[in-house]
Order: C-alpha cells, then structure tokens, then sequence
C-alpha cells in the first residue's frame, strides 16, 4: 500500500472549461453517430431502431453521475482509497476468468441476466492509474529531488512497479484481451517516465519501454490468428492489396472500402454504406465507427476530429503540468494518456496504419463499461483541474 504526505487543504479555481466542454461535445456526437451507425442492427435484431442509442443515453447518465462525484471528490482523498479500489479491480479480473460469458473464446464479460454485460478490464483502467498515481507520489525514489540515480536505485524501485502493472496485465492478456494489456502497459510506462526528472531516469525507462514492447509484441504473436492478422496487414504493406479478404482481411477490407468511396467530403450524414452488415457483427458502431464517420464525413471530418482530440491532449497535459502536487500531475498525465492512446490507436487501425485491434474510441464507441469508465477518467482530470489556477 502506499502512503501519500499529508497535504494541508489548496484553494479551488474554476476547473478546465475547454476539458467540460470536449467531453460534452464528444458525448453528444457519439450519441448521434452511434445512432446513425446502429439503425440497421437495432431494426434486425430488436425491432427498435433507436435501441443502442437509448442504451448509450442511459450509459452516459450513469457515467455523469459519477463524473460529478468525482468532480467534487477531493482526488488526494479519492487517492486514500486508491487500494481498495485496485484490489476490487483486481478481484474482478480474476472471477471473470472463472465466472465469465464465454464469447468467441474470450472471457472479457459478466453476464447478468437481463442486465447489460459488464466488461471489467474497462473499470481496472481508472482504478489502475489511480493507484498508479498514489504509488509514485508515495516512493522514496520519485520523491527524491536528485537527477542523477543509479542503475541498482531505478531497476530496484522498475522490479516493484512492474510486479504492480504485471498483476493486472497478466489477468487481462489471460481473457485474452491484448489490446487493453498493451494500453494499460504504455499508460503506466509513461507515467513512470514523467515521475521524475534527469537524464539517467529517462533513458532507463526508454530502455524498459523498448524492451517492453519487444516481449509484448513476442507474447502476442503466440496465438495464430493473431500471426494471420499481422501477415494481412504487411502483406498490405509491401502490395498495397489486403489479402485473405473473405476471412482475415475481410474488416480492414470493408473499412477501406467505405473510406474510399467517401472523398474529402464524404458521403453526408446518414450515407454510410458499410453499416448495412457489411462490418463484422456490431463493430460499424463500436470498434469501427471511426470507419464510418470517415465514410459519411471524409477526410475533412476525420481531420477535424483528430484536431479535437489532439486539443484534448494538450489541455490534459496542461493540467498535468499545472497540477498543485506529483499525484496530481502523475494521475492526470495517466488519464490523458490512456483516452488519447487507445483513441489514436482505434484511428489508426481503422485507417490501416497498424493491424485492427478490437478496441473502442473512449466516448464514439458504443458500450456501457467503456462509456462509464471514461466519464470516470474525466470526472478525476476535471477535479485536478480545479487545484489549479493556470488553467485558463
């Protein structure tokens, strides 16, 4: 367990308003888009085509409701409880493995009967940052206003933060789930990164984040369709063609299809083609709704959107810098990282940049777990925020 300093109590200013008005903004158009993307399943499959948009409208009620909590929930306060939180993270991850729906050979939900299902790797991603957050501020070698540290002093303090992230990293690659291993990897890699300052930390921790990858990338590699995936995606590479495009390429060669065909304009709202069952199962509104939103708003859009998201990066990263303490600044540079990584990364698969990776844009895709989850990550940012009067 880690133990914090005690800090008396700080003056609160107005909070990030351009941070409120993005999640906002992203809210009501995720709404919108996953209604336009959802139509044609909820029509086939429940006889209601506004189905997944009133799912995703209860999901955001719930998420705000957190979001406020944790807005007027003093964050160095929530970061006492960061130890239960992370170890019923923990708890969960490990009765999914043993209790969990068994879908396409993963054990990723809890079903509960005529409930949603709830994905737990999704609620560990808060909880994990936040206890993240708590350990740093809390170690001897993060506290430490020294520049110069020693190889024995850094891979020491490296052996018990990695023994940390591996817990829940190991559990989640088991269900299997190694998109969400590998973004919970990188978040905490940053963050140890930014904790301290001084050259022999900074390149220690690129060196860990190297070898990270390397053995990641080894791990994943292990499971066949994975390798297939990998192979469709370099033989699109070297060719320019997607191979395999009634089996492992057929995704990537439906997205491509429809961002294609959409121009700098794109189709118009409500033009998409792909939707109409041509994505696998339901990802024209979850995993690959980027795909759609290239398709019916072209490039421009797309662009507009990567804008918006790389403000939202920069504004999390001013709060970081501008945060009263390190659990502040450490905390709000793990939240940013994680919404705008896994954002990037979604993009990024759906444009064909990298091989798909099954995960969902924090706030575009449609899911409960995730949905809440993220309003969460931004109900804690927007508290640091707060701490802060340079936030304007």
């Amino acid at each position: 367990m880690s133990s914090l300093p005690r800090k008396k109590g700080k003056k609160k200013f107005a909070p990030d308003m351009y941070i409120i008005y993005f999640t906002i903004l992203m809210m009501i158009f995720g709404a919108i888009m996953i209604f336009d993307a959802s139509v044609y399943t909820a029509n086939a499959t429940q006889g209601d085509s506004l189905y997944y948009l009133k799912q995703q409208l209860i999901w955001i009620g719930v998420g705000s409701f957190l979001a406020i909590i944790l807005y007027f929930w003093d964050y160095r306060k929530l970061m006492k409880l960061s130890p239960l939180f992370f170890g019923l993270a923990t708890i969960l991850l490990v009765l999914v493995l043993i209790f969990g729906k068994d879908i396409n050979g993963s054990k990723r939900w809890f079903e509960f009967g005529f409930l949603p299902r709830m994905q737990p790797a999704e609620f560990a991603k808060p909880a994990f940052i936040l206890y993240l957050a708590s350990w740093i501020s809390g170690n001897p070698y993060f506290k430490s206003d020294s520049k110069n540290v020693s190889k024995q002093a850094f891979f020491r303090t490296l052996l018990s933060f990695l023994v940390i992230i591996g817990i829940v990293v190991i559990l989640i690659a088991l269900e299997p789930d190694y998109g969400t291993a590998a973004i919970l990897t990188f978040i905490a890699l940053a963050m140890f990164f930014a904790a301290k300052d001084g050259e022999d930390h900074r390149k220690y921790s690129i060196i860990t984040l190297i070898a990270t990858i390397v053995l990641g990338f080894g791990a994943m590699m292990i499971k066949t369709y994975r390798r297939k995936r990998l192979a469709t995606y370099l033989h699109l590479l070297r060719t320019g063609e997607i191979a395999d495009v009634r089996e492992t390429g057929y995704q990537l060669h439906q997205i491509l299809i429809g961002i294609g065909s959409a121009g700098f304009f794109g189709k118009g709202f409500g033009q998409s083609r792909q939707r109409f069952g041509y994505l696998v199962e339901n990802t024209a509104f979850t995993d690959s709704i980027f795909a759609v939103i290239l398709e019916e708003l072209g490039f421009l859009g797309g662009l507009i959107l990567v804008g918006v998201w790389i403000f939202f990066l920069w504004r999390g990263f001013k709060v970081a810098k501008n945060a009263p303490d390190k659990a502040g600044k450490i905390l709000a540079i793990g939240i940013t990282v994680w919404l705008t990584f896994q954002t990037f990364l979604n993009m990024s698969a759906n444009v064909g940049l990298i091989p798909i990776t099954g995960i969902p844009i924090p706030l575009l895709s449609y899911g409960g777990s995730s949905t809440i989850a993220t309003m969460i990550g931004l109900g804690m940012l927007i508290n640091i925020s707060k701490y802060s009067k340079k936030n304007a």
